[in-house]
C-alpha cells in the first residue's frame, strides 16, 4: 500500500492565522503613548543567536527598542522556523539571554500555527514529534490528548528494529514530575487510533521516528493493524535545513551534518509516497 499524499505544510487558511497573530500584536503595541511608523519581525539563529549566544552588539540592539524610561518605542517580535518549546519558555530564554524583557506573544515559532487546529483535534489521540518537549507544546495550544512520539515508541514493544544496537538513547520520554499528569496525560494508545502527527521540530533519533511514523501512518493510526486510511501528517514549517553551532568542522563538513537528518527523513518520504 503506498501513502497517500496527505502531507500538510502550513497551508495557507493557517498562514494567514499566524500572519494575523503578527498583525495584532504589532497593533497592541502602536496604542502605547509614543506611536511608532513601523514594527520590526527579527529571526532568531543567525540573526540574534548563534546556538544560545548572542551574536555581535545584538543585545545592545535590542535595548536600543526601548526608550529612557522602559517603555517599548519601535513594537517587534521574533518570527522563527525553530521551535520544540512553549512560546512562554522560549520568551524567558531570550529575555535572560538578551537583557530585555521579551513576552510570549512575541515569539511566533515555526509550530505556532499548530494552535489554529486544536479545535479539530481537540479530543482525538495524535503524536507530536521532535526535540525539546513536542507533547507540552501541543499540549498548551489547547490539544487535550497529546503523546509524544518518543513516549508512544516506548509503548510498543520491537517497533523499532533497531534499538537494541543503540548506544544511546533519546532521553526524551516526558519527565511527569515537572509536568503533572493532568497536563500531558497517558492514554492507551494500544486499543485507539491516532488521528493526526505533528512533527513540531527536527528529530533526535530520526531513524527510529521515521520508521514509528511509517507503522502509523501505513496502519490507519493503529501499528500492527490492516492497513487503513491515513491519518494527516503535519510538518510545522517546509524549511527542514538549518545550520547549528559546528566551529570545529569545515564548513561543508558543518552544512552536510546539520542537513543530513532531516534530507534523509524527507527522502524517505518521498520515496514512499
Amino acid at each position: 500500500m503506498r501513502f497517500q499524499r496527505s502531507l500538510a505544510v502550513v497551508f495557507p487558511r493557517i498562514r494567514n492565522k499566524f500572519q494575523s497573530q503578527a498583525s495584532r500584536y504589532f497593533s497592541s503595541q502602536l496604542e502605547s503613548e509614543q506611536r511608532s511608523s513601523f514594527g520590526i519581525a527579527f529571526d532568531i539563529d543567525g540573526v540574534i543567536l548563534r546556538g544560545r549566544d548572542p551574536i555581535g552588539g545584538s543585545p545592545q540592539a535590542m535595548r536600543r527598542l526601548y526608550g529612557d524610561s522602559g517603555n517599548l518605542n519601535v513594537p517587534f517580535l521574533f518570527l522563527t522556523n525553530g521551535g520544540g518549546v512553549p512560546e512562554s519558555k522560549r520568551a524567558n530564554e531570550l529575555s535572560e539571554q538578551l537583557g530585555v524583557k521579551i513576552l510570549p506573544s512575541q515569539v511566533l515559532q515555526g509550530h505556532s500555527p499548530f494552535k489554529s487546529l486544536s479545535e479539530r483535534y481537540e479530543n482525538q489521540l495524535i503524536i507530536a514529534a521532535g526535540k525539546g518537549e513536542p507533547a507540552v507544546v501541543m499540549s498548551e495550544y489547547g490539544f487535550k490528548k497529546v503523546v509524544s512520539l518518543d513516549e508512544y515508541a516506548s509503548l510498543f514493544e520491537n517497533i523499532d528494529p533497531l534499538s537494541e544496537y543503540k548506544k544511546w538513547t533519546a532521553n526524551q520520554v516526558l519527565d511527569r514530575s515537572v509536568h503533572p499528569m493532568n497536563t500531558v496525560p497517558r492514554y492507551d494508545v494500544s486499543s485507539e487510533a491516532v488521528k493526526a502527527v505533528f512533527v513540531v521540530s527536527d528529530p533526535v533519533d530520526w531513524g527510529r521516528d521515521i520508521q514509528v511514523l511509517c507503522d502509523v501512518l501505513r496502519c490507519g493510526g493503529l501499528p500492527g493493524q490492516e492497513n487503513g486510511h491515513q491519518p494527516p501528517l503535519y510538518f510545522a514549517s517546509d524549511d527542514l535545513e538549518y545550520k547549528y553551532r559546528l566551529h570545529f568542522l569545515p564548513i561543508d563538513l558543518e552544512w552536510g551534518l546539520s542537513e543530513l537528518p532531516w534530507k534523509v527523513f524527507s527522502i524517505e518520504f518521498t520515496i514512499i509516497l
